[in-house]
């Protein structure tokens, strides 16, 4: 995790600025995208990402972005339908939801900045809460609205969210010898202002 943060092209002293009080942020879907990447056979990467996101972040800083598990998309029908049931069990768990306090952030917020910071987040999935640290780079554009994408990959283990047995039954299904059960996750998030 990054401690400290880094700002780019603007001074400390101009940071502290009243522009964004009383703002919120809704999350614009069409621009944006949560991904991983699965690697079955020992070798064989593949990328998918989900097509629904919901999200806001208030003005406060509470942040939340809730992922529609259903909306998995791998290319594959047939893929896509056995990881909705099967690994994420979407008829008990339809979503993932992520949340975190980036109040650090809107606070500071202002057009032009480029802020890296170290941030805790929480991921409930498939009945599980665990607290991730995640590496956020956020962007202010001159209209307000804002960019967040994870600098560095999200790890996701299997074991810590209770899907081991679904991955192990995807595995039979398709007749391979196996699927990794850590999975890196991306993300890059666009933020509309209100």
């Amino acid at each position: 995790m990054i401690k400290s943060f880094a700002i780019i092209g603007l001074s400390l002293t101009s940071l502290f600025s009243a522009s964004f009080a009383h703002a919120d942020w809704q999350l614009d879907n069409e621009h944006s995208k949560v991904s991983f990447v699965s690697i079955k056979s020992n070798s064989i990467a593949e990328a998918h990402h989900f097509k629904a996101l919901t999200g806001e972040l208030l003005e406060q800083g509470q942040f939340k972005l809730e992922i529609d598990l259903n909306s998995v998309e791998t290319l594959i029908p047939i893929r896509n339908e056995r990881m909705s049931k099967l690994l994420f069990e979407v008829a008990k768990f339809p979503a993932a939801t992520l949340s975190a306090d980036l109040s650090s952030v809107v606070k500071i917020l202002k057009p032009g900045l480029h802020l890296l910071e170290g941030k805790k987040a929480e991921l409930n999935f498939h009945g599980q809460t665990k607290t991730l640290n995640i590496d956020v780079l956020v962007t202010v554009l001159e209209n307000g609205d804002m960019t967040v994408s994870s600098f560095t990959p999200v790890i996701i283990n299997a074991a810590d969210f209770s899907v081991t047995e679904g991955i192990t039954q995807l595995q039979k299904l398709a007749g391979l010898p196996s699927i990794a059960t850590a999975v890196p996750v991306t993300f890059t998030l666009t933020l509309k202002k209100q």
